[in-house]
């Protein structure tokens, strides 16, 4: 009787649903004006709009109603929008993640499914509004343009030649110390965005010991690297880079030809903390590098998946403030993994599906950055899929060493690591815990 009864419950409850306009509709068929559209406007547009660099538009039901089954597809294998952190497994809170969740992937497939309507326009959401290529990102962030822009020299990239890399040394024109506390790097013009594969900004100058803190271990390190996928960087709260008068900027620009003659310029773009405002903590760019015993010992065979590892000890406190994997054509992916001065073993974060054409960094949310005791030995994992599974290798019959040229390989993470001494280090530990049993 009891189940009986429940079963008239659950229907009449159902027969209300029915009643009620839109509600068992938008369980059983969402439409692109009132479902799909939102998550485009969200997680997609800003690549998926004319004139930039996705291979068509999302911003109308027109143009998007002839890639319906291709959209359901790449979401579906998790392949659109380009995140590649593995979500089995270590940390999943990150402050720029533009991954789609498990509602958004199942209400666009649905859609598909289900024919993939318009339904009524009235209930688009407001258009996307993006700043214009003259905008710099964090401009509105910060109240104005950068505080510096310092532009490498001009190069001019034939419409048809080989890969080049341009190495000029450019000064910054810096005639006191000041503290960073937001980055941007970005090819000049929307033509220079086609040749530029990516760009580092390396920081040349005189250090002082005492300058570097925390930090003296690794030095004043690279400002920032530039690629498809990446905006830019801002520094955690009362932390920030020094940049020092009289420094300069190394640039290391990889450009591609694109079939036309381009000539154009990188530009670096400096957002700097008030003069009488400096932050506490130094934070230091570093490539880790998962080579053992350097890159000359990289040596991938043809038609074999090929694994290498490399062990970095922190000799001082600090925190992890982002993970971005860097390899070529046959990198498949990549781990941090955390051993504790207890023995304690914490994977930190894993791509496992890693793709050569987005260069996604992943930025840790505020209390999901791990706080690393010095002694801490971190341990960099790369493989490789130099088959003919690897639907990008050009060729699986090569053997593959390291360098520069995209046929070639590498395997290094781009860190942030903000520095502290036992004290403070002791303290952000201790306020963390605070704050998490507070939420709990």
């Amino acid at each position: 009787m009891t189940a009986r009864l429940g079963w008239v419950t659950s229907g009449l409850v159902l027969a209300a649903m029915l009643a009620v306009p839109g509600v068992a509709l938008a369980q059983a068929e969402p439409t692109y004006s009132r479902d799909v559209a939102p998550i485009f406007r969200e997680k997609c547009e800003n690549c998926h709009r004319p004139g930039y660099i996705a291979p068509m538009s999302l911003q109308t039901y027109a143009e998007s109603r002839p890639w319906a089954r291709s959209i359901k597809n790449r979401v579906e294998i998790r392949q659109m929008p380009p995140w590649h952190i593995d979500p089995a497994v270590g940390i999943q809170e990150f402050d720029n993640d533009r991954s789609l969740t498990r509602n958004e992937i199942d209400t666009i497939v649905r859609w598909v499914d289900g024919g993939a309507p318009q339904g009524d326009p009235s209930d688009l959401p407001p258009a996307a509004v993006f700043a214009d290529d003259d905008v710099w990102n964090f401009a509105e962030r910060f109240d104005g343009a950068p505080d510096v822009v310092i532009y490498s020299t001009p190069y001019t990239m034939r419409a048809l030649a080989q890969d080049a890399w341009w190495k000029p040394e450019v000064p910054t024109g810096l005639t006191e110390d000041r503290w960073i506390r937001a980055i941007e790097i970005r090819p000049s013009t929307v033509a220079g965005r086609t040749i530029t594969h990516h760009a580092l900004a390396r920081l040349q100058q005189e250090e002082d010991p005492e300058d570097l803190g925390a930090a003296s271990e690794v030095g004043p390190g690279i400002l920032m690297e530039w690629a498809v996928g990446k905006q830019g960087e801002i520094m955690r709260e009362n932390s920030g880079k020094l940049i020092k008068a009289d420094s300069s900027i190394v640039w290391d620009i990889h450009y591609s030809s694109a079939g036309e003659e381009v000539t154009d310029t990188v530009e670096l773009g400096l957002y700097l903390y008030p003069k009488d405002a400096p932050p506490k903590f130094r934070q230091v760019l570093s490539a880790w590098s998962s080579l053992e015993g350097g890159s000359g010992n990289l040596s991938i065979p043809p038609n074999q998946i090929t694994a290498t590892e490399r062990f970095h000890v922190l000799r001082q406190n600090g925190r992890l403030e982002n993970f971005q994997p860097h390899m070529h054509l046959r990198g498949k992916g990549m781990q941090l993994t955390a051993v504790l001065p207890s023995g304690e073993t914490q994977v930190i974060s894993r791509v496992s599906d890693f793709n050569f054409n987005w260069h996604n960094n992943y930025v840790y949310a505020d209390d999901a950055a791990p706080l690393l005791p010095k002694g801490t030995v971190i341990a960099v994992k790369s493989w490789y899929d130099n088959t003919s599974a690897n639907r990008a290798n050009p060729d699986p019959n090569q053997w593959v060493g390291y360098g520069d040229r995209t046929v070639d390989e590498m395997g290094h993470a781009w860190v942030n690591m903000t520095y502290m001494d036992d004290d403070d280090f002791a303290t952000a530990v201790a306020e963390r815990e605070a704050r998490q049993t507070d939420e709990n």
